[in-house]
C-alpha cells in the first residue's frame, strides 16, 4: 500500500488591488486610444469611440489626482467594469484592424455601439462621482449619520455622498443609501431643505416608476413624501422635478402603504395655488376622488385634503362635480374620521361659497343639509366648527335653505350656544347667521342668553366686520320686548355699550353701540330707559350728538322722549 498523501492548497491569488486596476485601465487607454486611428472599417463608430475614450481618459485622470480616490467603496466596482469595457473595445479594434476577420458587418455595428454604450454609462458615473466632491474630502468614503448639531458642511457633504451612491452604486449600496437619507429626513426635520439644494431629487422622482426595485421605489415615495411635507422650499422641488404626475400614478397602483405617503405629498404639493392647477392637467381628480372612496382612512383624509386644495381653483370646480366629488365629500362628513370630516367640510364650504349652481347640487344630496347640522352639533372640534359654520352659512344664501334653517329652534339654539363658547371665528359666523335669518320672536326668545357675548363682540377689533355683524345680530335680537328687558338687566353689557359710546374709545365704531341702544329703546320703556340714563348714556349720546355721529340724535330722542313728555305734562298743569 502506498502511503496517503495529503494534498495542501494552493494559496488563492490575491486579487488586485484598486491602484493596480487604476493603472491597468491607464495603460489600456493609452494603447487603446492610438491604435484605434489607424482603423479604417466603421470610421463613423470609430470616431464616435475615441470621443468616449479620451473623455474616459480625462476622468480618470481627475479621479487619481484626487487625494482619496482609493478609499471609494463606489470605485471597487465602477473601475473594474471600465477595464473590462476598455478589454472588450481592445478587442474589437484587434478585429476592425485585421483584414482577415469577418464577423459580419451588422454584428460588428452591434458590438461596437453596444461598446460605446457602455462607455456613455461609465462616464456618466464617473463624472457623478467627481462633481459630487466626495473622492477630494478626507473623510469621505465612511458613509455614517452625520452626528446632532453637524455643521451645513458635513451635512452638505453627507447628503453628495448619499446621492452618489444612489446614482451609481449597486442594488445594495442604493438601499443602505436610501435608509441613511430617510433616517436623516425622519430625524431632523429641517435637514429637507438641504436634501433638496445639495441632494438631486430628480432623480427620487425617476425612483417612483413602477419599473424601479419595488424595496427602492417604497424608500423614494417616502422619502418624497417627506420632503413635500417638510417645506416650501423642498416642497417646490418636488413639483418642479415633476413629482405630481408618478405620486398620482402610485395611488392609483401602489399598495396601502404606498398609497397613504403619495396621497401626502400630493396634498402637501397642493397647498401651493401654483401648484394645485397641475392636478387636473395630470388627470388627477378621479383618482383623488376614487382614493376618498376606497382607501384606507389614513389615505381618505390625504385625498380629501387634496380635493380641497384644488377647489380652491376655479377652474378645476367644474371637473370635481362632473367626476362626483360631491357625493362623496357629504358622505365623509358622518363616516370618515375627525380629520377627514374637518376636511370634507371645509371643502364643501369652498364649494358652497361658489355660486348657487354648487349650492344646488350641495342641497340636492341625500341628507347633505342634515349631515352638516349633524356634525355641528356632534363635532368638538373648532376647526371643524368653522367649515361647517361656513358651509351652512354659504348654504342659506338659497331662500329655501335659509327658510329651513329659520325655523330649526335646535340650530338656532346650536349657533347661539356658540357665539358664547365658538373660538373667534365661529362667534362671527354664527352671528352672521342669527343677523340675516328671519327668526321668530320664539326662538328668539329662546336664545336672549347669548345677547352678552354679542354685546362683548362689538368690543373686538379683529376679525374685521365682526362688529357689525354681532351689533346687527343683537338688534335682531332686541325687536322682542323682554329681550329689551334682559339685555338692560345685565350690568356688565350695559357698561360695556356706555363704555363703546364714549368719543375716547376709538375702537369700536360708534354707529354699532347708537344702533344697539336705539334698538333697546324702540318699545319706549321706562325702566330700559331708567337703567341706561342711570348707567351715563345720556351724556356720552349727547357728546355724539354734537359731534353729528350717525343715529346718536334719533337715539338720544328716544332716549329722552319720556322725560321730555313729563316736564311738558308738568308744565300744562301749573
Amino acid at each position: 500500500m502506498h502511503p496517503t498523501t495529503t494534498l495542501l492548497p494552493l494559496p488563492a491569488e490575491a486579487p488586485p488591488s484598486l491602484t493596480q486596476i487604476l493603472d491597468e485601465v491607464t495603460t489600456v487607454l493609452c494603447h487603446i486610444l492610438p491604435s484605434s486611428l489607424s482603423v479604417k472599417s466603421f470610421s463613423t463608430r470609430w470616431q464616435v469611440l475615441r470621443s468616449k475614450l479620451a473623455t474616459l481618459k480625462s476622468s480618470i485622470s481627475e479621479v487619481s489626482d484626487s487625494l482619496h480616490w482609493s478609499e471609494s467603496p463606489l470605485l471597487q466596482t465602477l473601475l473594474p467594469n471600465i477595464l473590462s469595457t476598455l478589454h472588450r473595445v481592445q478587442t474589437l479594434c484587434d478585429q476592425c484592424s485585421d483584414p482577415t476577420f469577418n464577423p459580419g458587418k451588422l454584428l460588428m455595428q452591434s458590438d461596437l455601439d453596444m461598446a460605446t454604450g457602455w462607455l456613455s454609462n461609465q462616464i456618466h458615473d464617473l463624472d457623478l462621482l467627481l462633481r459630487s466632491g466626495v473622492l477630494r474630502q478626507t473623510n469621505a468614503i465612511v458613509l455614517s449619520q452625520p452626528v446632532p448639531g453637524s455643521g451645513k458642511e458635513d451635512l452638505g457633504f453627507f447628503i453628495k455622498d448619499l446621492f452618489t451612491r444612489l446614482q451609481i452604486g449597486g442594488i445594495e449600496f442604493k438601499k443602505k443609501a436610501m435608509e441613511s437619507l430617510l433616517q436623516l429626513l425622519s430625524d431632523d426635520e429641517k435637514s429637507a431643505n438641504l436634501v433638496a439644494k445639495e441632494g438631486n431629487v430628480g432623480y427620487l422622482v425617476q425612483l417612483l416608476d413602477l419599473n424601479s426595485h419595488p424595496s427602492l421605489r417604497e424608500q423614494a415615495v417616502s422619502a418624497v413624501s417627506i420632503l413635500a411635507s417638510a417645506s416650501d422650499q423642498s416642497r417646490k422641488f418636488v413639483f418642479e422635478e415633476g413629482g405630481l404626475g408618478p405620486l398620482l400614478r402610485t395611488i392609483e397602483s401602489g399598495s396601502t402603504g404606498l398609497k397613504e405617503k403619495a396621497a401626502m405629498a400630493v396634498e402637501a404639493i397642493t397647498t401651493d395655488p401654483d401648484n394645485a392647477w397641475a392636478i387636473s392637467a395630470y388627470g388627477g381628480v378621479p383618482i383623488l376622488i376614487e382614493l376618498c372612496r376606497s382607501g384606507s382612512t389614513t389615505a381618505q383624509s390625504r385625498a380629501v385634503g387634496a380635493i380641497t386644495n384644488v377647489s380652491k381653483v376655479e377652474d378645476i370646480r367644474t371637473a370635481l362635480v362632473e367626476e362626483g366629488a360631491i357625493p362623496v365629500l357629504v358622505q365623509l362628513l358622518n363616516s370618515g374620521t375627525a380629520s377627514t370630516q374637518e376636511k370634507a367640510a371645509n371643502c364643501i364650504s369652498i364649494l358652497a361659497s361658489s355660486g348657487e349652481f354648487f349650492r344646488a347640487l350641495i342641497t340636492q344630496q341625500d341628507k347633505g343639509l342634515q349631515r352638516l347640522l349633524q356634525l355641528l352639533h356632534e363635532s368638538s372640534s373648532s376647526d371643524t366648527l368653522e367649515h361647517v359654520l361656513r358651509a351652512i352659512y354659504s348654504l342659506s344664501a338659497s331662500e329655501s335653505i335659509s327658510r329651513v334653517l329659520s325655523s330649526s329652534t335646535t340650530f338656532i339654539i346650536r349657533i347661539s350656544e356658540i357665539i358664547k363658547q365658538g373660538s373667534i371665528i365661529s362667534q362671527h359666523i354664527s352671528a352672521s347667521l342669527l343677523s340675516n335669518l328671519s327668526i321668530s320672536d320664539g326662538n328668539k326668545r329662546a336664545v336672549s342668553g347669548c345677547m352678552g357675548s354679542l354685546v362683548k363682540l362689538m368690543e373686538s377689533a379683529k376679525p374685521d366686520g365682526i362688529q357689525e355683524v354681532a351689533a346687527n345680530a343683537l338688534v335682531s335680537m332686541l325687536a322682542v320686548r323682554s329681550s329689551r328687558k334682559e339685555l338692560v338687566r345685565d350690568e356688565k353689557s350695559v357698561m360695556r355699550l356706555i363704555q363703546m359710546l364714549d368719543p375716547k374709545n376709538e375702537l369700536v365704531s360708534k354707529k354699532f353701540p347708537v344702533a344697539v341702544v336705539s334698538a333697546v329703546m324702540a318699545g319706549g320703556s321706562q325702566g330700559c330707559r331708567k337703567r341706561l340714563v342711570a348707567a351715563g348714556a345720556y351724556g356720552v349720546l349727547q357728546r355724539l350728538t354734537e359731534m353729528e355721529v350717525a343715529g346718536a340724535k334719533k337715539a338720544l330722542q328716544r332716549l329722552s322722549g319720556n322725560r321730555l313728555k313729563s316736564i311738558l305734562s308738568r308744565t300744562w298743569r301749573a
